[in-house]
């Protein structure tokens, strides 16, 4: 089973607790290497950006919460090149997609507080629990008058409430790939990642502003690097070789919640379209949250009236 057992995160996160659980840690500044067509495709290789009065030189793009129309379609999920990620063939619903990860600005909008460690506006937030990300997701639907679609006492997801919800791994997966099927959204060679992508290589030990790389061929930003991505599901290894072809919504229940895109301080190989991931979801008010996990939301296209 593939988890993220890194050295310098889990002697981070026994500091934290040691200090009694403080989530925010500016001062501490880790060092580098820590670390189909649709209806929508990229108009531009870059948002538009304005000074970002938080960070004085860092650029901040606009229309990130704008939310993107991925049609839905069949596709092979997976690659025979990962162990956990046995090739099958999936059908998805057309949803709606955040085009860019829920930034600082939005978080803090919605929950009143940002717990990032790299605070700027249009940073996507980061120390992110699961739950945090879900409470999220219902909080943002009730302010934009829509049905919540989790259960706060369960944590069950309602896949038939027209709120936000994070997407399950086959639409993350879909929207990732954009109709291709290489072992990158752009090819099998990682040479072009740098253009898309913030890793290990190219992001000098931290996060960056979202939507500064190019995006894939339906306008997702950041779909590959920057942070690890929620996704809805529960982590099985071989949850693959039982998954129905219709809108598969991982195990009923697990350990661990599956992450996908790779993130700033991890290696190229993280940021392959079928890479799997997974990560304790912290359900409880416990100290938890490392400075490498994000989400986007998804929500049911209005042309889809069920699943």
């Amino acid at each position: 089973m593939k988890c993220l057992d890194y050295w310098p995160l889990a002697l981070a996160a026994v500091l934290v607790f040691s200090a009694g659980c403080g989530r925010d840690a500016a001062s501490d500044q880790p060092g580098k290497n820590e670390g189909h067509a649709n209806q929508v495709a990229a108009q531009t290789n870059k948002l538009p950006v304005t000074p970002d009065p938080v960070a004085g030189s860092q650029p901040i793009p606009n229309q990130t919460n704008v939310m993107v129309l991925i049609s839905g379609g069949k596709f092979l999920m997976g690659s025979k090149e990962e162990a956990d990620a046995f090739p099958h063939e999936v059908s998805v619903s057309s949803f709606l997609m955040d085009k860019c990860l829920v930034t600082q600005e939005l978080y803090q909008k919605i929950m009143g507080e940002n717990p990032s460690r790299w605070k700027a506006a249009q940073n996507p937030v980061e120390q992110v629990r699961w739950s945090d990300a879900v409470k999220f997701c219902n909080q943002r639907s009730l302010r934009e008058g829509l049905q919540p679609c989790y259960d706060l006492a369960t944590w069950k997801c309602d896949f038939n409430a027209n709120g936000y919800r994070l997407p399950t791994e086959a639409e993350w997966e879909f929207a990732c790939r954009a109709g291709s099927s290489t072992a990158y959204f752009f090819g099998d060679s990682p040479a072009k990642l740098g253009e898309f992508a913030w890793y290990e290589k190219n992001a000098g030990g931290r996060p960056h502003p979202v939507g500064q790389k190019q995006p894939n061929a339906w306008g997702l930003y950041d779909i590959c690097g920057n942070l690890w991505q929620w996704c809805n599901d529960f982590y099985s290894v071989d949850y693959y070789r039982a998954s129905p072809a219709d809108n598969p919504q991982g195990p009923k229940e697990g350990d661990a919640k599956v992450v996908r895109g790779g993130a700033w301080r991890f290696g190229l190989e993280n940021c392959r379209a079928a890479y799997r991931n997974n990560e304790n979801p912290g359900y409880s008010d416990v100290c938890f949250g490392y400075d490498i996990y994000g989400f986007r939301c998804v929500r049911k296209s209005p042309a889809t009236p069920g699943r």
